[in-house]
This record gives C-alpha cells, structure tokens and sequence, in this order.
C-alpha cells in the first residue's frame, strides 16, 4: 500500500480526496498546514506528497523546498489555483515532480499519483539486466536465482536502485536504510556494500551493479526500471 502525505487547507477538498484515495487502496495522512506536515513526517514515511500551495501558514513553495531538503528523490505532486505559464514553471523549477491545477477530476489526481510512483520504482517487478527486483515482495534474483539478502541489504539495493545513475552519499544511505535516528558510524554503509556485491558476484574494480564513486559515495549502474507495473484505473 503506497503512503501519500496530503497537505491541504481546505477541509472540503481534503476530505474528499481523502476518502477518495482512500478508497483505491492508498494509505493517506491528511495535514491542513505546513507545520502539520512537518509534524507528520516525524512518524510518517510517505511514498509521495500531494501539496497544495496555497497554505494558511507558509507558501507551498517554501514547504517545497523544504521537503527537498529532508529528501530530494520524494515525489511531490504539487495543486495549485495558479495555472499560468510562469507559475507551473516556478513550482516545477523549485522541485515540483508534476502539478494539478483546481478545480480537478479525482481520477486525474489519481492517475497522476500512479505515475509518479511508478517512475519511483514504488510497486511491481524491476529487472536490469540478470537482476530483478520485487520490490512488493522484498525478494532479489540474479539470473532467475533467489538470492538470500538480509532486511538491511535488500533495503541498500533498493534504496540504490530506485535511481539508476545517481550518486548516493553514505550519510543518504543512512537516511534513507538505516533510517534517521541511528547514531553509530557511517562506515556501516561501506560493509554493507562489500557483503551485497559479494551475494550480487559484483567486483569493485569491474561492477556490474554498483560503483564506488571516490569521494563522494556509490551508484547503482543499469538501466532505468522495466517492467509490469500496475496502471490508473
């Protein structure tokens, strides 16, 4: 079930696209503030967040740029009355993934929100390559073969793996793996890498999967995500 932070002041609009989002399967926390979003993601992971950007407290766009903050690959769906040229490309320049101008259709909305969690790698079976995720699932096969990762590992190569290309620091990782309150050393990110090429039969001087960038952290190689993935109703 994919989580959705739903940040909007108007009560009408929030209970219905509650209740609507609700009712297709989607797990929704509802803030009518900046500052009750805030709130929330202190016991709240979500897969994305649906962000009005007219707030009582702050403009949407500083809540933006704040959750860009917290992380830069969350996908943020961003509803706003303003529908002109310059303000699309203002909230889309300041991070925005996609954008819903209101009035809208529902089934719009949830289209959308379907889109931008199938390009987040969330739900489905990815394959790069002799690798395939299963990222429902919690399982990893190379070349057909079930591999026996622990909860830690399959969570590092997914993490890695939902952005092909990108460098990830070990303080992301971290974030992201371990989660926000761990407190011990950064070099736990560099053992789990050497124990996940190991099951993968990755070499470090010649990865097929991951890649040590000096300096600044690792990267997943392959392509981008392939794959069945379920679609809008």
């Amino acid at each position: 079930m994919a989580r959705i932070l739903l940040v909007e002041d108007d009560a009408q609009v929030g209970e219905l696209v509650k209740r609507f989002l609700e009712k297709e399967g989607l797990e929704v926390v509802w803030a009518r503030s900046g500052r009750e979003a805030f709130h929330a993601l202190e016991g709240f992971r979500p897969d994305l967040v649906v962000l009005d950007r007219g707030l009582p407290d702050m403009e949407g766009l500083e809540v933006l740029k704040a959750l860009r903050d917290l992380d830069p690959l969350l996908p943020v769906l961003l509803l706003t009355g303003r529908t002109d040229e310059e303000s699309r490309v203002e909230g889309l320049l300041e991070g925005a993934d996609d954008y819903l101008g209101k009035p809208f259709s529902l089934r719009e909305l949830l289209a959308r929100i379907k889109a931008l969690l199938r390009r987040a790698g969330k739900g489905g079976r990815r394959a790069f390559g002799p690798l395939e995720l299963d990222l429902e699932a919690g399982q990893v096969y190379l070349e057909g073969r079930l591999l026996k990762l622990s909860p830690t590992e399959t969570r590092l190569l997914f993490a890695l793996a939902q952005a092909p290309g990108r460098v990830y620091t070990r303080e992301e990782l971290l974030e992201r793996v371990w989660g926000p309150d761990y407190e011990g050393s950064e070099r736990v990110v560099d053992t789990y890498i050497r124990l996940l090429r190991k099951k993968l039969g990755d070499d470090a001087d010649e990865p097929r999967f991951i890649e040590t960038v000096v300096g600044m952290g690792y990267r997943f190689l392959g392509e981008v995500w392939n794959g069945s993935s379920s679609t809008a109703r």
